[in-house]
């Protein structure tokens, strides 16, 4: 341990392992603390100490992701700038932190509640004054949502960045599939790597939603979130509907200090914290497609711990960026609006799929009508990478051979779809079991197909998450699942696109067909279905679509 350096604190600052390197924080100092739990398990926190005499309030982000990397370092020593604590703690089990890892499952309501547990002791430390906020993205913005569950007394207020609420649903299972690469690969942050298989082993005895995934819930807990958030959303990411679905649950049905105290923003980004500017995937949109994260991030943190009344309490709930054209002169959208709920009014419009590939309001009239796809395992289409590849020209991904694509006549006037996109297919399998995906894109005139959202959904879950049902080769059913949320105005001369397909790996990672239970075990038998989708008179597949009327924008 070094010997520690009070300088310009006035309160004694807890003991330092040392920074490797002489990495310039601009005045913050660096601290390291292994903090113990309710059951003597320590967690490592790295703690960031402003300059100048304390008490400070205490900003506090969890996640299993490393700690060390010199821009986060800086990234945490220049929010600590503002007058903060900042507090980065690793995950039980993952990095320096002590106990078994077991993913998230200490952070919530059980036994293990290290989120309360770490924020309680911030709070009775001498530099603090005893009022937290916490913040972070995609991993640090589920652990948040667990955090509010457990009410920890000294919690004031939370800032989200495309966060989740259900780890079966947004997470470890996406629409029922199983992402084994995804989570084998979390070994790599794990103290003893060893414990991640044993977490992939549990998972396995657990395919369903069950009693074990219902601890990984929050949405079952929604009126114990109590304290103002800030959430953010991005429109090119599949997990916007944890962002969504966080906001409208607390503003509607969390507790007193919750409800009407909400705020949300949606921007033209993918997932992650530090990419909300203007270049996303194959598209630059205008300037004012960019949101500076930090400095709204102190406003907020400044108005709740620090009772500066600088108005951001007041701002309107809801500010959403209706994506258009890029590169276009005068195409409609590209611009911020604001509302005071979500989602906001829309018609919901049954666009139907036809069988000469056509996209339309007009709903088959033929008796018959039908296209078949294989699905293989062994060689299924391919969506590379493990990112959602939105704001990209997707027509990779549609030329491959049992990829469908239904696209509308060439639109004569914009049009804007502005809320939640639904299929509902009527489909039927050769197999116990299969995979369908629905991808929405907008078509420029100059053939690139740009994807704006995607899904999936496992058949067997196709009547609930909690009770699979396999298929009965040859049987027509309904498949329904939510697609994703979107707000575009297509512009003329443009084409609205809906692609079906059963494989997209190695994103979607590819269903072995056989009915079996999911498993993270990629070698077990797999068989070859054939994938019937219908789009006749008795049996018409189409999407829901939210539709904007000029008059309403």
């Amino acid at each position: 341990m070094l010997v520690l350096s009070l300088c310009s604190l006035c309160f004694a600052l807890p003991g330092s392992v040392g920074a490797a390197d002489d990495l310039d924080l601009g005045g913050v100092t660096e601290k390291h603390e292994m903090v113990p739990m309710r059951d003597g398990v320590k967690l490592s926190c790295w703690l960031y100490f402003p300059p100048g005499e304390g008490p400070w309030p205490v900003l506090y982000e969890q996640r299993y992701a490393g700690s060390r990397a010199a821009g986060t370092r800086k990234s945490l020593a220049s929010l600590a700038s503002h007058g903060y604590v900042v507090c980065l703690e690793n995950f039980r089990g993952s990095q320096e932190s002590e106990g078994v890892w077991d993913g998230y499952r200490a952070l919530g309501w059980g036994e293990q509640q290290d989120g309360y547990d770490t924020v309680e002791w911030l709070a009775k430390q001498p530099w603090s004054t005893g009022k937290i906020g916490t913040f972070g993205s995609s991993q640090a913005g589920f652990a948040q949502n667990f955090l509010a569950v457990t009410q920890p007394p000294h919690l004031v207020c939370q800032y989200m960045i495309d966060t989740g609420l259900s780890l079966f649903h947004e997470g470890y299972r996406i629409g029922g599939s199983v992402r084994a690469e995804r989570f084998k690969g979390m070994a790599a942050v794990c103290r003893v790597p060893e414990h991640n298989d044993q977490v992939l082993k549990t998972w396995d005895e657990h395919p369903d939603y069950d009693e074990y995934w219902a601890q990984e819930d929050c949405t079952r807990f929604i009126h114990k979130m109590n304290v103002p958030c800030f959430t953010v959303g991005s429109w090119y990411d599949f997990m916007n509907v944890g962002s969504i679905d966080s906001f409208v649950g607390r503003q509607h049905r969390g507790g007193s200090n919750s409800v009407g105290r909400q705020q949300l923003i949606i921007g033209p980004w993918r997932h992650g914290r530090f990419n909300k500017g203007t270049k996303v995937g194959d598209l630059e949109y205008p300037e004012n497609a960019a949101f500076d994260m930090q400095p709204h991030m102190i406003r907020w943190f400044d108005h709740y711990l620090k009772g500066v009344d600088n108005g951001i309490e007041k701002e309107t709930p809801v500010k959403y960026y209706v994506m258009g054209a890029v590169g276009e002169t005068d195409a409609p959208g590209n611009v911020w609006r604001t509302a005071k709920d979500w989602p906001v009014a829309a018609q919901e419009t049954a666009m139907y799929l036809h069988g000469d590939g056509a996209l339309s309001t007009a709903k088959p009239e033929n008796e018959t009508g039908s296209t078949t796809i294989i699905a293989d395992p062994e060689n299924p289409a391919e969506i590379p990478g493990r990112g959602f590849p939105g704001a990209a020209d997707a027509r990779d991904f549609e030329k491959q051979e049992n990829v469908l694509t239904y696209t509308t006549e060439v639109l004569e006037e914009p049009v804007e779809w502005t809320g939640l996109v639904k299929a509902d297919l009527l489909v039927s399998s050769t197999a116990k079991d299969t995979d369908f995906i629905v991808r929405v894109c907008d078509v420029y005139p100059d053939g690139r197909s740009i994807l704006i959202v995607d899904y999936i959904r496992r058949a067997r879950y196709r009547n609930g998450f909690d009770k699979p049902e396999l298929l009965t080769p040859g049987e027509i059913v309904p498949v329904k699942f939510d697609v994703g949320w979107m707000s575009q105005i297509f512009n003329r001369g443009h084409r609205i696109r809906v692609t079906v397909a059963s494989t997209g790996a190695p994103f979607f990672e590819p269903n072995p067909n056989t009915g079996a239970p999911p498993s993270h075990d990629l070698t077990k038998p797999k068989v070859v279905a054939k994938n019937t989708v219908y789009h006749n008179s008795k049996h018409a597949s189409r999407v829901l679509v939210p539709l904007r009327p000029a008059s309403t924008r």
